[in-house]
């Protein structure tokens, strides 16, 4: 991906994000500060004592909600009059969807909804973002990358949630979105992100972190499982990208696509972990007897589609990536030093060279 984000395009932009308070939203959040924009965002208070979007202390207009609450999701939008919309609040998390399914479905389906019926009279809006996941496709267990026409499903209730939503996006698409001078929506399915600030229940690198905060070895049930591991920062990039297509109006990419890492990031967690403690050597693993719910051992995306016509390249290999997340955590616990900002320069430079 080299020179595909104009990053002087977002400068006055008014951008509205769902979800900013989580780990992908205050990345973005500030990502876009930094290029200029102008940043509202709806979610609810970020959890927990540590949490990215508290420690960046960002000034924006932001208001703490539910997004499955339709007159406030109404009428946020209404009085921001964004230009574009991210659309990020989400209940992410395989183990949680199991503990709450009504939840999950409830955020994530008609969240969704909620968001697009409050996009459908926003004068100056020109163009919305979805964000879903890699999971919202039918896991068949194959060895190779799922592209965006492949079958959608999910048998844990996240991923089944999240192939709803596709399905939510497109009818409203079709049904409500389809004058010329509407705005362009699209779908954006990303892989398994990895970087600093996430403190996230179940997740690889938040439970690593708190395990070696905590002296012990990480518990892993799934050594084997495959994932395309990608840095939360080439993730972003491609929503920017595809971003920066639809506000200019370029009817030919309002359509769903897959942001992946190259083939060479699709590796094991026994593969990643090994990898993190070659960066942090007092990590440590181990596995143990696999009773929970089973996801899927085998996951790759195919993101050709974004390459061709977007022009879109990750940016950062896998080692790079879990280089940064390292410092990241390490800067934070050592010496309570944010490396965001330094991180987001960094990438911002090495995407143009």
């Amino acid at each position: 991906m080299k020179k595909n984000i104009n990053f002087k395009f977002w400068k006055n932009k008014r951008v509205f994000i769902t979800g900013h308070t989580g780990f992908k939203g205050s990345w973005l959040t500030i990502w876009l500060q930094l290029m200029g924009a102008e940043v509202y965002g709806l979610a609810l208070k970020a959890k927990g004592p540590q949490n990215h979007w508290e420690l960046l202390n960002l000034d924006n207009g932001h208001m703490y909600a539910d997004i499955r609450d339709p007159e406030v999701v109404a009428k946020f939008i209404e009085k921001i009059q964004p230009h574009f919309v991210f659309h990020l609040a989400a209940q992410s998390l395989v183990h949680d969807s199991y503990a709450d399914p009504l939840k999950t479905w409830s955020t994530n389906v008609l969240g969704t909804a909620n968001l697009l019926e409050a996009c459908r009279n926003i004068e100056k809006l020109l163009g919305v973002i979805i964000v879903t996941t890699d999971k919202c496709y039918e896991n068949k267990g194959w060895v190779w990358g799922y592209r965006e026409t492949d079958a959608l499903g999910g048998v844990d209730p996240y991923s089944a949630s999240k192939a709803s939503t596709e399905l939510v996006v497109s009818s409203y698409k079709q049904s409500f979105f389809k004058d010329k001078n509407a705005p362009l929506i699209a779908t954006a399915r990303a892989g398994n992100v990895i970087g600093g600030g996430d403190w996230s229940e179940n997740r690889l690198v938040p439970d690593l972190v708190r395990s070696i905060e905590a002296g012990i070895a990480l518990e892993i049930r799934s050594p084997d499982a495959t994932r395309p591991w990608q840095h939360v920062l080439d993730c972003l990039g491609g929503y920017l990208c595809l971003g920066s297509y639809l506000i200019q109006g370029k009817k030919s990419v309002a359509e769903s696509f897959n942001f992946g890492p190259s083939v060479e990031s699709n590796k094991s967690v026994s593969t990643v972990l090994n990898l993190f403690g070659r960066y942090w050597p007092s990590s440590s693993w181990h596995t143990v007897s696999n009773t929970y719910n089973t996801e899927a051992q085998v996951l790759h995306l195919d993101s050709a589609k974004a390459q061709e016509k977007l022009k879109w390249r990750p940016v950062w290999s896998l080692e790079k990536s879990v280089q940064e997340t390292v410092n990241w955590y390490r800067s934070w616990m050592e010496s309570e030093c944010l490396e965001s900002r330094n991180q987001i320069e960094l990438y911002m430079k090495d995407s143009q060279d």
